[in-house]
């Protein structure tokens, strides 16, 4: 296999010097120093357990201290006192620690992280079968054994495997290729094509496959670093995988919308590159065979006109990894055993969720924001937080994980309406029972949130946002509300909106609501202080509100509310 250089790798991504993480020598040192003290113990013990007549005594500890029915699985002293398994499973521990001193294991294309697994599985090795020939019988590993760890050994394999992360990098673009299905013909044979098709993601025990999985995770790490992100930890993909297998058959954009993905329930992924993905990953792929790649899949991709997009910069993965990981708040008493009294919940919410394992502040941060945006309302109590929600996130969530993405605020001038003004504006549009409602642009539906749901229509054209909305019990359309106002025949009692203000959008959504007011309809609006002076829906009878200054969180806008009626006849 030739090398890719990091000449050659940096004319594909951003920065090819700040790829890995380097390890400090005295880390090794001290992992030397721990494994020399460690082994010594285990020698030692051996030695006393094994001479001297305590393993006599050993055994009657043992004898003493196991159950009756453990008794018929204890092993005896000598099978327990054997010094190999024990030195190998030292080496297997520490190998693994040398390993986690730097990045290079989540570096490691998927083949070599399995055989690296295997080994630290199988520190003492695993021979294969005899096989016989006519002259001779010859004996092979099938898993070679592992190295003890010492210190000469320890800092040649780190420093080999360090100064081949340049080669890593073609490997794993060459094992995503030998992974693609053989099966399928919509996979070219000689090179990545704009479909790609990755079969046996799901095993036969109906799980899914750890290996097949890393493969789909080595192609996100590699788009990741075109695309100047950071790489993903080599299990992240798993909550994807999952979250796929709650909606099989569907198409979703992936990483900000350079992948697209379906999972199908026999685990079959079919998976949508962009084309100058595509090019780069053939671009890699020519540099390990040359001669191999057909010259039309290296040439790159003209450029096209940009599409708007709903979203932005996906999220880092460290904080969708954190989302991904959330667990339930219990809401109900928790008994850990018969002799305790219960434990008391924080929360009766069923929708409360917590977050799990090992978290960074900073990450925990922006995994918060993410929260808050989807109705999150945090909650923290002897620095324990949780957030409860007036409905089921999971859907929103998985729609999180899946796109690495939440609503461009900014480009779509989403700013939640808070509950005081939200309050305020639902009172003043004054609904009635059998008043039929609209809300246009409704978010996560800060206003619909105060309208009775069996009387509102939202109209919303983030997909995110809908689900929430839709998770919430409303009845919602995902449209562009223009649009949808210029097509639409359906006519309102009352319209409430918080419409978007940048560029004077704001006018336009006004005039669009009142051309779908009926007879006697109302309009109640959000709307900037500059507009308290001029001009508006001429036939209308226009009531306004003081100015209310700072409104929006993370703003210094200020805003009146006009409720505005069309005059009598």
């Amino acid at each position: 296999m030739t090398d890719l250089s990091h000449a050659q790798i940096g004319d594909l991504v951003e920065d090819a010097c700040e790829f890995f993480a380097p390890v400090a020598s005295d880390l090794v040192d001290g992992l030397i120093g721990g494994y020399q003290a460690e082994r010594a113990r285990i020698e030692q013990l051996h030695e006393m357990m094994t001479g001297g007549g305590y393993s006599v005594a050993l055994h009657h500890f043992m004898e003493g201290n196991t159950s009756e029915q453990g008794r018929y699985y204890t092993t005896n002293i000598a099978n327990l006192m054997q010094l190999e398994p024990a030195i190998g499973s030292l080496n297997a521990s520490y190998w693994g620690k040398a390993l986690a001193l730097t990045d290079v294991y989540d570096c490691m294309p998927q083949k070599r992280r399995s055989e690296w697994q295997e080994q630290i599985r199988n520190p003492l090795g695993k021979k294969a079968h005899r096989r016989r020939s006519s002259e001779q019988v010859e004996e092979e590993w099938e898993i070679h054994p592992l190295p003890d760890f010492e210190e000469m050994s320890v800092r040649s394999t780190l420093n080999e495997l360090l100064l081949s992360r340049s080669r890593f990098f073609a490997e794993r673009v060459d094992g995503i290729f030998r992974a693609l299905s053989g099966d399928h013909v919509t996979n070219q044979s000689g090179a990545f094509g704009n479909r790609l098709i990755v079969a046996n993601m799901i095993t036969s025990y109906d799980t899914i496959d750890h290996d097949r999985s890393g493969y789909l995770n080595d192609l996100r790490c590699i788009i990741a670093k075109f695309m100047g992100r950071e790489e993903l930890k080599h299990g992240d993909t798993q909550p994807l995988l999952t979250a796929f297998r709650r909606r099989t058959g569907e198409w979703f954009d992936v990483d900000g919308g350079t992948l697209r993905m379906k999972l199908f329930k026999k685990g079959t992924c079919h998976i949508e590159v962009h084309p100058e993905m595509a090019w780069r990953l053939n671009a890699v792929l020519a540099s390990i065979y040359p001669s191999a790649i057909p010259a039309s899949f290296r040439t790159k991709p003209k450029a096209k006109a940009k599409q708007h997009k709903v979203f932005v910069k996906p999220l880092p993965f460290p904080v969708i990894a954190m989302l991904s990981a959330m667990r339930s708040e219990p809401n109900k008493p928790v008994k850990w055993d018969r002799w305790q009294e219960p434990r008391q919940p924080l929360t009766a919410n069923p929708y409360a969720l917590q977050f799990y394992g090992d978290r960074n502040a900073a990450v925990q941060a922006e995994a918060e924001k993410v929260l808050a945006m989807i109705g999150g309302v945090r909650h923290n109590k002897n620095s324990h937080v949780w957030f409860e929600f007036a409905f089921d996130p999971r859907e929103a969530l998985d729609e999180i994980i899946i796109s690495g993405c939440i609503p461009d605020t900014k480009g779509h001038q989403f700013y939640p309406t808070p509950g005081t003004l939200a309050e305020l504006v639902v009172d003043l549009a004054d609904i009635q029972e059998g008043h039929s409602c609209l809300e246009p642009q409704a978010g996560v539906g800060g206003l619909a949130d105060h309208m009775p749901k069996d009387q509102t229509r939202c109209i919303e054209i983030s997909e995110l946002h809908c689900k929430v909305l839709a998770a919430k019990g409303f009845d919602v359309t995902q449209a562009d509300f223009l649009e949808w106002a210029s097509t639409t025949d359906e006519r309102f009692d009352r319209v409430v909106c918080n419409p978007p203000f940048s560029e004077g959008r704001w006018l336009s959504h006004l005039n669009a609501a009142a051309g779908l007011l009926a007879d006697d309809g109302q309009i109640t609006a959000v709307l900037p202080a500059i507009a308290k002076h001029k001009e508006l829906l001429p036939g209308f009878e226009l009531e306004w509100s003081g100015v209310i200054e700072n409104a929006f969180a993370g703003t210094a806008v200020s805003v009146v509310v006009l409720v505005a009626r069309r005059k009598a006849a």
